[in-house]
């Protein structure tokens, strides 16, 4: 077995926590290269992917009925040069 899938082995052991003792060694060194660092992202955002729950889909049309909607909204009314500010400079949004 070549080196890098041994650690890579090793690193794999070490995230689900079944890395033996007298393993433990040889997997933080693993992490210590280039390659280690790479396998532990990578295997963190398969784990990461795997645990995701599914996003539930859109109904039909609900993208075309959202832009109608955004696309019927009135404009905001330009700020006027001069015009006065809240207290601190900044505007505030007022709900409707």
């Amino acid at each position: 077995m070549d080196t890098n899938k041994k650690n890579r082995e090793y690193i794999s052991a070490l995230m689900d926590g079944e890395t033996p003792d007298a393993d433990l060694e040889l997997a933080m060194a693993a992490l210590g290269g280039p390659e280690g660092q790479q396998a532990w992202d990578t295997f963190h955002r398969i784990g990461d992917l795997l645990r995701a729950e599914a996003t539930p889909e859109l109904s039909h049309g609900f993208e075309e009925r959202l832009a109608a909607r955004l696309a019927a909204e009135p404009l905001q009314a330009r700020r006027t040069a001069g015009a006065a500010e809240p207290a601190g400079g900044s505007a505030v949004a007022t709900p409707r």
